[in-house]
């Protein structure tokens, strides 16, 4: 480990609120981890504080020009009261690469990793144990540096924050409507549409707001050159299941390559379902529909882990899936993940990371 990491413990520990009360993102834990970066120091001070607001100067690059990434992960408390982390050394990975694209020096994955699984331990009382819920992780690096210059910050820093949340299904696993938007554009390819960056989702915001108002869950992105090829939902990766063949997007430089999306491609092959990554047109997709072979569809991410699709809207026609009912698939995959997640499933592909053994140093 590159640096010994400092805890300092809050003597004022809030309430934690009641199961169905946390919904998501909205109460924080006790504690945060901060580590600073100067381009003279380098990554320096690691420590676990006390939750408390962050003081910056109003020109930090941060507010200006958008210089920030984050990633999203969860941990897990079993049956039997193990802590468990959810393929975390991947999210450290992905954040190295948001890192590298926004210009922001790379973080050291191991001490990131420590400092994670160091806060877990700390707040551990925090992790919720009723049916579907967990503790989400929220890791993100801020330019901190007070200059007005488009330039990259000389000055970061990297904060892990811990959030209680509920379930994203309270009454059961159901199919949602999705609008394939046609005017709006995301990201394209050599933008920064693969990185895990604010800009990403402020871009997002306009197209889900007109959707939902219209009674739609998510938008479903198409290119944006050709506004045909289709690329992900929201914040979520996309499946089809088109006759036996279950058909995702290729990753082609303009949307996040999920982690639960690679997770889904690693179960498929192992299952030795027929799986292809490819591109794939919007219009492919409505003759899948009208000649009977699209069988099912489903978006993969950190928060739903699968979320049906029951139909999908295309200039005014609407696309009924599966008769608007979770695919059989579907559910096998969530009911998979979402127990190996728990504990309660075996781990063929080694994902989790069971910390609880691991010192606080306290």
């Amino acid at each position: 480990m590159a640096a010994s990491i400092s805890i300092e413990l809050t003597a004022n520990k809030k309430n934690k609120p009641a199961a169905d009360q946390l919904g998501f993102g909205k109460y924080f834990t006790d504690h945060m981890f901060i580590m600073d970066y100067s381009t003279e120091e380098g990554w320096h001070q690691p420590r676990i504080v006390p939750y408390q607001p962050i003081v910056l100067d109003p020109a930090a690059k941060v507010f200006h020009y958008g210089q920030t990434v984050f990633e999203g992960l969860k941990a897990y408390k079993t049956d039997d009261q193990r802590i468990l982390l959810f393929r975390p050394h991947r999210n450290f990975q992905r954040l190295n690469q948001s890192n590298d694209r926004l210009s922001i020096p790379p973080i050291d994955e191991d001490l990131a990793l420590e400092a994670l699984q160091q806060l877990v331990l700390t707040d551990q009382d925090w992790i919720p144990s009723a049916e579907g819920t967990s503790l989400y992780v929220r890791p993100f690096v801020i330019a901190t540096e007070a200059a007005l210059g488009v330039t990259p910050s000389q000055h970061y820093q990297f904060i892990i924050i811990l959030s209680p949340v509920g379930s994203y299904y309270k009454e059961g696993i159901k199919p949602v409507a999705i609008h394939v938007e046609s005017e709006y554009v995301r990201a394209v390819a050599g933008g920064v549409g693969t990185a895990k960056t604010a800009g990403n989702y402020a871009a997002g915001l306009k197209a889900q707001e007109l959707a939902s108002g219209q009674g739609y869950a998510q938008v479903l992105w198409l290119d944006g050159v050709h506004h045909k090829y289709i690329e992900e939902v929201g914040s979520m990766n996309v499946f089809f299941k088109i006759g036996d063949t279950v058909v995702t997007p290729a990753l082609n430089g303009s949307f996040l390559a999920g982690i639960t999306r690679e997770s889904v491609l690693q179960l498929l092959h192992h299952w030795n379902v027929p799986v292809e990554e490819r591109q794939l047109s919007i219009d492919e997709l409505v003759e899948a529909h009208r000649n009977g072979t699209l069988k099912e569809a489903f978006g993969t991410g950190t928060a739903a882990v699968i979320s049906p699709i029951g139909e999908l809207s295309w200039q005014g026609e609407r696309l009924r899936i599966g008769e608007g009912q979770t695919g059989e698939l579907s559910a096998k995959l969530y009911e998979t993940v979402t127990g190996i997640q728990k504990g309660r499933l075996e781990d063929p592909l080694q994902w989790t990371k069971d910390i609880t053994k691991v010192q606080t140093g306290v």
